[in-house]
């Protein structure tokens, strides 16, 4: 457990040296010796340290580095401090460490209360369970689809057959979409919460270095372990999980949740429902708009899958070093702001990774991006995007982004020969509006299946544009991005909730239903989803520890 260096020290004064760099052919374990050595400390000086941060500056390629952050604990700081020999570091003394003391709220034992009930096992599902089940509430918690082995095996079916299972596929079944992804655990959001989630994953199974890797993922592989182990904890804590249990209607009176309609049959008496249904939930929220909860359009983007060589964006971004077994597959971020406002971007780049169909809806094809922890397939891929707005949606519906998206791929649909193929383009050809005859170094890894077709078939005009004037200022930042045989895949939609469920301290217009997760459309990713399922859980508690 992480908390073990909080026990050791019990709160007290640590030191935190920043910015220390190894070559990238030294080994980690010599960090102690740096510490030794920047502090100009023996060794019996040095009670125990912890690596809290480390990352990779290659932005010379010829001296590329691997930079860490510690936190040390020793005999005598104030020495320490007070030394000036050592001004080439940032030393600094930190009176905590951050995020590692979640205080779990509970409720009075014995207060009579109905049983919480959780829709989904996303991150913000799975997490919202966790917390409602150590607060002693024992949530119930259904899934429509299926639990991760089975699903397995129905995902395997789509890739090798394309036999879609509508409740049962990269995007719904236990752990939600994020399990059939790289599993990124990076976040742009600041909360004290996300070291608390980095420890649960780490108990449940993910990889330790998840702690202080700048850019930390856990893999799709490792993932579907965590899902299965955070699921066995809530079910020990009291909770109960069910799947292939599809919430179809839910009862309201004088505008309060009464109960909840399951696989149209089983009703759920409760006062509190966490919908935590992600953002490909389409029936579910056809249903809430017509139980008059408050959903309004959201804007997002769409766009396509582009793939190149893995080996080949390892040499445009590690240069001579690319093959240096210290440093991990190369990644990329990459953005363009072009002058008819739109913007271009990557998203959830995938190093070593695969193309996967994802869509979750019959006649439709949807691109995503998967990797295993090693992140040493063939390939390395990623969404090119771009925004679009409420203005180009057809409708002022609160849905017409769901109706935006399921236009353009039913059109990839088709163009890939409506079997569930997705169609595919080399950029180059892309680029001047020719078909593809033949793939070269460059071999698409999308399950089930490509075909050759004119991409801007399945997407809209202005999308198209976008992404033919972007090329060009990618490439000049990543040398090779617009290879003329890299490949696209199309067609990406599910990059974000096209939809927000309007609520008010997390709680819609209906009192009682707490929207949570990429669904409600206030988060996008596994911490940030994570982190909202538990401050909704964190409000539903408050609710009985206040009446």
């Amino acid at each position: 457990m992480l908390n073990s260096f909080n026990k050791i020290y019990g709160g007290k004064i640590l030191i935190r040296i920043e910015e220390i760099k190894l070559s990238i052919n030294k080994d980690e374990g010599i960090i102690k010796n740096e510490i030794l050595n920047i502090l100009g400390i023996s060794n019996k000086e040095l009670i125990e340290y912890r690596i809290i941060k480390k990352s990779i500056d290659s932005r010379n390629k010829n001296r590329i580095c691997l930079i860490f952050s510690v936190d040390v604990k020793l005999k005598d700081e104030e020495k320490i401090l007070s030394d000036k020999h050592n001004r080439n570091f940032k030393i600094h003394r930190i009176k905590k460490i951050e995020g590692y003391q979640y205080s779990f709220l509970k409720v009075e034992a014995g207060k009579k209360i109905k049983r919480p009930v959780i829709v989904g096992t996303g991150p913000a599902g799975l997490f919202a369970g966790i917390i409602l089940a150590k607060a002693g509430l024992k949530p119930k918690i259904f899934e429509m689809g299926k639990d991760v082995d089975s699903r397995i095996k129905d995902v395997k079916n789509f890739f090798e057959k394309g036999v879609l299972s509508e409740n049962s596929n990269v995007q719904f079944g236990e752990g939600g979409a994020g399990t059939f992804s790289d599993g990124k655990l990076y976040t742009l959001i600041k909360n004290e919460r996300i070291k608390y989630v980095f420890e649960e994953f780490i108990e449940a199974g993910a990889p330790k270095e998840i702690a202080y890797d700048a850019k930390p993922h856990i893999g799709t592989d490792k993932l579907r372990t965590v899902v299965k182990n955070i699921r066995k904890k809530i079910v020990s804590l009291g909770g109960e999980i069910f799947f292939e249990k599809k919430l179809t209607d839910i009862k309201i009176k004088n505008n309060k949740i009464c109960s909840v309609i399951i696989n149209d049959s089983e009703e759920i008496i409760t006062d509190d429902l966490i919908l935590a249904i992600g953002h490909s939930s389409r029936d579910t929220f056809e249903m809430l708009l017509k139980r008059q909860l408050e959903i309004c359009p959201k804007p997002f983007s769409i766009g396509l899958r582009i793939e190149h060589k893995k080996e080949d964006i390892d040499k445009a971004q590690y240069g001579d070093f690319y093959d240096n077994k210290n440093l991990p597959a190369a990644k990329y971020k990459l953005v363009a702001h072009l002058p008819n406002g739109r913007s271009v971007y990557t998203f959830c780049m995938c190093p070593g990774g695969y193309v996967v169909g994802a869509t979750s809806d019959i006649e439709s094809v949807v691109t995503n991006g998967m990797s295993e922890y090693l992140q040493d397939n063939e390939n390395s891929n990623a969404a090119v995007l771009v925004n679009v707005n409420l203005k180009d949606f057809e409708s002022d519906s609160p849905l017409a982004g769901i109706y935006f998206q399921k236009k353009w791929e039913n059109k990839a649909y088709i163009l890939g020969g409506s079997n569930y193929y997705a169609p595919s383009q080399l950029v180059g050809d892309f680029l001047n509006d020719k078909i593809s005859t033949q793939y070269f170094d460059v071999k698409p890894t999308y399950k089930p299946g490509v075909k050759f077709a004119l991409l801007k078939d399945c997407l809209p005009d202005y999308v198209v544009e976008s992404i033919k004037q972007a090329m060009p200022i990618f490439d000049r930042k990543i040398k090779g991005f617009a290879n003329k045989n890299a490949i696209f895949t199309g067609v990406e939609t599910r990059s974000s909730s096209p939809v927000r469920i309007l609520r008010n301290d997390f709680q819609s217009n209906i009192k009682g239903i707490f929207p949570a997760g990429e669904g409600s459309g206030y988060s996008g990713g596994i911490v940030s989803s994570a982190i909202d399922g538990i401050k909704v859980a964190e409000t539903v508690i408050k609710k009985y520890q206040l009446s």
